[in-house]
């Protein structure tokens, strides 16, 4: 059974969305970074990213009946996850990403396989929980500059962030009980 949510849902889940991290993004004096080297602008930026490419992944009948497509965007460098079971489909889904206004670099990490199933996602979920708590506890990086990805026990790892925490986070990732294995697509800054 589909879902389909008209455009009107869609546009209010967006604004709320978009209220909520806006309110929630900065704090007091953290203003010109508030989420780990972000501005609010490219934060709301990279939230308008990941919604217009979903939203143009589901109008196309054939990438939404047939895909299962994850896009994150950090600091406008988007990152493609999921499964197409043709090469024709991964190739359309990644060129609908790119069409996407303000995108800068896109990490095609689709796989041609048919969808995952839920079982498959809600595993990913809790590996990246899993991660997440290990980041959060590490001393040697500032965990609030990554941002964690997983899709079939593969972590991906984004951010703004010097190499030696870069580094860290990933050694603290290849750790985690379930991790399959970790790709680094950070954003290197000193």
């Amino acid at each position: 059974m589909r879902i389909d949510f008209g455009r009107g849902v869609l546009r209010v889940a967006a604004l709320l969305f978009v209220l909520a991290a806006a309110g929630c993004s900065s704090g007091g004096t953290r203003e010109a970074e508030p989420q780990a080297g972000r501005t609010t602008g490219t934060v709301i930026e990279d939230q308008s990213i990941e919604m217009k490419a979903l939203r143009r992944l589901y109008d196309d009948a054939a990438v939404y009946e047939r895909t299962h497509i994850n896009v994150t965007s950090y600091n406008t460098v988007v990152l493609v996850t999921g499964e197409a079971p043709t090469e024709e489909l991964r190739k359309r889904a990644i060129g609908i990403v790119r069409g996407v206004e303000k995108v800068g670099k896109v990490y095609d990490e689709i796989t041609i396989a048919a969808p995952s199933a839920l079982t498959s996602r809600t595993s990913d979920t809790l590996l990246t929980g899993k991660v997440k708590a290990q980041l959060f506890g590490s001393k040697k990086l500032d965990a609030t500059r990554v941002k964690v990805v997983t899709e079939k026990g593969v972590v991906y790892l984004m951010g703004l962030v010097p190499r030696a925490q870069g580094d860290a986070a990933a050694e603290v990732a290849r750790r985690v009980s379930g991790v399959q294995r970790v790709v680094k697509l950070f954003e290197y800054v000193e």
